[in-house]
């Protein structure tokens, strides 16, 4: 039990004693004591009033009374008119700390075969370029939300939609098709993901000096995005391509090995994986069946033109289309049939998208259907949406070519990581600082992403990211970093059995005792920020009692085991967090 587990519960048991009255221990919230009181945790007794006949102060008396002589854990109180603060004994939060020494699981439980399996949906890229800033946050938070909801006892899924088909795949392929030369990965030197981007850059210059072209001769914009030859050849190639044209078949899935290949590359140094791909080249068939089924039973209705919609309005939406008049799917189509590929591959409990909040509409239109089409979570179904990344410079376009790329971010956060510790790693090899500037700069990514509430818009800064005493990842890993060089040099850590926390070791082993209560809360809330921000909390919390505290010159034996147990918990605290936020931690810094 955590320590407001145990008041509450004594708080109710006092009640009961007291006045017997039944109190229901879920309404008893004990709260940090205010800092001009004395005390560790407080509980109001104006709900108990009505049980004791009696005024605030005098209840609060009583109650304080009771539970210092059949509470253990609890050393003294003092009443102030209705606030009971209680002080906690140093010998309950010494008890704390060698529970948590011995605990080599503290903060996780484990996941049973009865447990609710939870599928994350993540990633979702699309193969016409390579992957961006805005799919590095979905990804950090689509890979840290499933460590949290795995550290929360939950089985987990993670999976991986790739958008391999379309209108945007084709102009890529025409692209290439016109002004490639034949360019390959191999020739050019350039990832796959890279070079298809290229193209996808090029195919959007051509098309809009078309559209300039057929402005100027007087055809009204909207017209000319229909009448250009580049836009009529591309969806030309996507009804070759539905059609099993054997030519555009074959260089698709060229096309798209280069794509999978580079992604791969990206993944990896990101720390981020995938447990099941699904493609939408394999779904969209799929979703195509069960519209023509909806079709059949009157849940979606065709129009004259031949194109299938679903009637929305009495659920407060509007009319979807899910097949376009030539037959041709849409995103809509491609998820309906993912759904049916992954309720057939694993007996989902739950079902989480984690996709941008300006995909809103098409969730609520997905949930809908889904139900609609007898999906048993389809009404369940959780759209983890989050804010945009956006740039000093503004927003993002990948048609122009005007994203930040996250392999060059990735590159750009390491060199600034090595930049900013050159003086520190002076006595390390070459292959120690890159290992070390590698793990630092990507940790600073990582925390810096994911510190921030996921449903809000943020501004990325790498410069403030690699910060090495604020609020960031660096901050953390030296944090770690210097409780582990603390520990190899006093070897062995003795016994501290007869150890007399101070306050400030006992306020530090509380707020590691926090740390279950953090992951259930995150996991919850489907918050890695939570869990971000408990890490920095901490290191804050330690690097003041490492100020305050001497620890290796603590001449007291008990003493100095006990502030060293507590360092080395501290220590593997923050590393077990920052692995819910996918962060590694350095043993040097």
């Amino acid at each position: 039990m955590t320590i407001e587990q145990i008041i509450a519960q004594g708080v109710a048991d006092a009640v009961k004693a007291l006045y017997n009255a039944d109190v229901d221990t879920a309404k008893i919230v004990p709260s940090a004591t205010k800092k001009e009181f004395e005390g560790n945790l407080t509980v109001m007794v104006f709900p108990f009033l009505k049980a004791s006949h009696k005024a605030p102060e005098a209840t609060a008396n009583e109650i304080g009374e009771w539970l210092v002589e059949n509470v253990p854990a609890i050393d003294r109180f003092n009443a102030v008119k209705g606030f009971l603060n209680l002080s906690i004994s140093p010998a309950f939060w010494r008890g704390v700390l060698a529970d948590i020494a011995a605990d080599d699981k503290f903060g996780f439980r484990k996941a049973t075969g009865e447990s609710p399996l939870v599928m994350v949906e993540y990633s979702s890229p699309n193969t016409n370029k390579p992957l961006h800033l805005g799919h590095v946050r979905n990804n950090l938070l689509g890979y840290s939300l499933s460590q949290i909801l795995k550290a929360n006892g939950n089985r987990v899924v993670k999976t991986n939609i790739v958008n391999d088909r379309g209108v945007h795949i084709c102009k890529s392929m025409i692209a290439w098709q016109k002004w490639g030369n034949g360019e390959t990965p191999e020739s050019s030197g350039m990832k796959g993901d890279h070079l298809i981007g290229k193209y996808y850059v090029e195919f959007d210059k051509h098309y809009k000096a078309e559209i300039a072209a057929l402005v100027e001769q007087g055809v009204p914009e909207e017209e000319a995005k229909e009448k250009s030859p580049l836009m009529r050849e591309t969806r030309e190639m996507l009804r070759k391509w539905e059609a099993g044209d054997k030519e555009v078949r074959a260089l698709w899935a060229k096309m798209n090995r280069w794509v999978y290949d580079g992604f791969d590359v990206t993944y990896r140094r990101m720390g981020v994986d995938f447990d099941k791909i699904y493609y939408e080249s394999d779904t969209y068939l799929e979703g195509k069946e069960l519209v023509m089924k909806g079709l059949e039973k009157g849940i979606m209705y065709r129009k004259e033109d031949g194109s299938v919609w679903a009637d929305l309005t009495a659920e407060g939406l509007d009319h979807k289309l899910l097949l376009r008049a030539d037959g041709t799917s849409v995103y809509m189509t491609q998820d309906i049939g993912t759904a049916k590929l992954r309720y057939r591959d694993f007996p989902i409990d739950k079902m989480i998208y984690v996709v941008g909040n300006e995909q809103n509409y098409h969730f609520q239109v997905l949930s809908l259907l889904l139900d609609k089409l007898d999906f048993k979570w389809g009404k369940d179904l959780t759209h983890f949406s989050y804010g945009m990344v956006e740039l000093p410079e503004g927003k993002m376009k990948s048609r122009e070519g005007t994203v930040v790329d996250a392999d060059d971010l990735m590159d750009e956060m390491v060199k600034q990581a090595a930049e900013a510790s050159a003086d520190r790693y002076a006595d390390m090899s070459e292959e120690e600082r890159a290992e070390i500037s590698r793990i630092v700069g990507l940790g600073a990514l990582k925390y810096f992403l994911l510190k921030v509430d996921p449903r809000k818009n943020m501004m990325f800064n790498p410069k403030e990211s690699i910060d090495f005493n604020g609020n960031t990842g660096p901050f953390l890993q030296y944090t770690y970093a210097r409780i582990r060089s603390l520990l190899r040099k006093a070897g062995e850590i003795g016994d501290f059995k007869d150890a007399v926390p101070c306050e400030k070791e006992s306020s530090l082993i509380q707020r590691v005792a926090d740390f279950p209560a953090v992951v259930r809360e995150a996991g919850r809330q489907y918050s890695p920020a939570l869990i971000a921000n408990y890490c920095y909390d901490l290191a804050k919390m330690f690097n003041q009692f490492y100020h305050d505290c001497p620890i290796l010159k603590e001449e007291n034996a008990a003493n100095r085991a006990m502030r060293l147990e507590l360092s080395s918990v501290v220590a593997r605290t923050l590393r077990r967090a920052a692995s819910l936020l996918g962060i590694e931690m350095p043993e040097r810094m």
